[in-house]
């Protein structure tokens, strides 16, 4: 394990790095040194959509990024694997497809809006 201070966009780190499939000394003592800064805390995330029914189901997205169309509507029968959602991300196109069978309960969003990881796009009962 060697230890290294790297510095990004003006902060220092303090980092440990592993090093895999070099032979391991043996541990020495190492000196006792404060970091210099501690990680920036992560920003909290949005408040989630509606999911529609309790017991639902619910395809969610996997990356934030603009929804670009929405494939199915509410009442329609879908097999795990039907595609239910395109997202935009990163310039690239991503097809969301439902995990499970089942019938769409609610639709929680629609073409050109921005979601977050995790936030709900389709429910299935």
């Amino acid at each position: 394990m060697r230890k290294f201070n790297i510095t990004v966009n003006g902060k220092t780190y303090a980092v440990d790095v592993e090093e895999v499939g070099a032979p391991t000394p043996a541990a020495a003592p190492a000196p006792a040194a404060p970091a210099p800064a501690a990680a920036p805390a992560a920003p909290k995330a949005a408040a989630p959509k509606p999911s529609g029914s309790m017991g639902a189901k619910k395809v969610t997205a996997p990356m934030p990024g603009t929804v670009v169309s929405i494939k199915v509507n509410v009442g329609d029968k879908v097999e795990s694997g039907t595609l239910v959602a395109v997202l935009e991300a990163m310039k690239m196109e991503n097809e969301i497809f439902a995990g499970a069978d089942g019938v769409i309960a609610s639709v929680n969003a629609s073409a050109g809006d921005s979601v977050n990881t995790g936030d709900v796009l389709v429910s299935l009962n």
